[in-house]
């Protein structure tokens, strides 16, 4: 049985342009069921004839815009009995998606971006960091579910895609899914890196990107101060539980090392150095960089309290991220810190409270931390307002005789 097919222009009268001119949309119906999309084509709307659905006049807008259609309209057809002559079963979707060239394998953004996922997860572990393929795999469902509720697809053509997409998207990570300019940025970097293979690949002409642009804002990062430190220590837990995720969160406030860098310590990172001390050398998971800390007491104490308990060689009981994290939200309230605690806190809370305000330079700190540049350090740290007062104090006593001179001539 023959299915019925039919193709019909309409404007995207919901969607105006900037200029004032309004999309046209190409829709496909086989069988009752429709697809759509973009034909690239913008006209005024009182130009539009909803009956004849295209342009209407013989005005020279008007005859290139009909030639366009014409030439969309032959296309779908041809497609459509492609379809007809090579599937035995025809959907609107297939014949937009040969119309559109995305037969080809790797031709639509999902399909590009589920093989960078699976390539990526191959080197989880050795040169790619899990957390990154987590980020991958959640804008990869955002990107799914925006194609799914915006175009009505299960995916998109890379020829389709122009920076009305981008701007689109997100709007939907904004209004949809309630994330902040930061994590959209977060996201968004990601999505670039998807649409440069394609690019690199010859998948895709032109960027989309080109003129998009979004700024990371400045943010306040929060950290611990020593009398939080000393109150979550003084804190007891009933729960066994709680008492090593406070352990464990303290052992990162002495090191500046991150719960997946914590958590990858075996013996073989822990080396006595020329110094005579015992030092943890490993390499950031995120970024691949050198990190060398001097291990103080308190995280001395922690790794022989814990000693054995690790598993698969690692030196620390370290449960998965999540649990940590919910466990470490009980712990603060617990010990009474008013403050919205995370685990990558205890980072800001080793350069800023242990190490800067204790006038340890930010060379040194850059260094201990794994940073590529001293100016991601700068970012960290906070000079508490305790090392501020002894800062000045310093000085007063340098200026004391100038101060003293210029008191009692005035």
């Amino acid at each position: 049985m023959r299915s019925t097919f039919k193709v019909l222009f309409y404007l995207k009268r919901n969607a105006p342009k900037k200029n004032g001119l309004i999309p046209v949309m190409c829709r496909i119906t086989v069988n009752g069921k429709v697809c759509q999309f973009s034909c690239k084509l913008d006209v005024e709307e009182k130009m539009w004839s909803v009956e004849l659905g295209r342009l209407a006049g013989r005005s020279q807008a008007a005859v290139e815009g009909n030639r366009a259609l014409d030439k969309i309209r032959v296309g779908i057809n041809k497609a459509y009995q492609e379809v007809v002559d090579n599937d035995s079963y025809v959907t609107a979707e297939k014949v937009r998606n040969v119309y559109l060239g995305m037969g080809m394998t790797h031709k639509t953004l999902l399909a590009v971006f589920r093989q960078h996922n699976e390539d990526y997860l191959k080197q989880v572990g050795k040169m790619k960091s899990e957390r990154s393929y987590l980020k991958y795999g959640i804008v990869y469902k955002h990107l799914e579910e925006f194609i799914r509720q915006r175009y009505k697809v299960s995916d998109i053509a890379l020829k389709e895609l122009a920076p009305a997409f981008i701007t689109d998207f997100e709007i939907f990570l904004r209004t949809e899914k309630g994330l902040c300019t930061n994590t959209i940025w977060t996201y968004m970097m990601p999505f670039k890196a998807i649409i440069y293979t394609a690019i690199n690949n010859g998948w895709l002409q032109r960027d989309p990107f080109y003129a998009y642009s979004i700024t990371k804002e400045d943010t306040e990062r929060g950290f611990l101060t020593r009398e939080d430190i000393e109150k979550m220590i003084a804190t007891t837990f009933k729960r066994k539980s709680y008492e090593v995720i406070r352990d464990l969160f303290v052992f990162c406030c002495f090191t500046g090392l991150t719960w997946i860098d914590m958590r990858n310590l075996t013996e073989q990172h822990l080396q006595t150095a020329f110094d005579g001390h015992l030092w943890i050398k490993t390499k950031r998971q995120k970024t691949g960089v050198e990190s060398d800390i001097r291990l103080l007491d308190v995280p001395l104490h922690i790794i022989e309290k814990y000693k054995g308990l690790g598993k698969d060689g690692r030196i620390l009981p370290v449960a998965d991220y999540n649990t940590c994290r919910a466990a470490l939200k009980r712990v603060a309230a617990l010990s009474g810190i008013d403050k919205n605690v995370t685990w990558h806190m205890s980072r800001h809370t080793y350069a800023t409270t242990i190490c800067l305000s204790n006038d340890v330079p930010i060379e040194t700190v850059s260094k201990m931390l794994g940073h590529k540049s001293i100016r991601t350090t700068q970012i960290y740290a906070k000079i508490t307002g305790e090392k501020i007062s002894r800062d000045v104090e310093r000085l007063s006593e340098k200026l004391g005789t100038m101060q003293s001179a210029i008191c009692s001539s005035i």
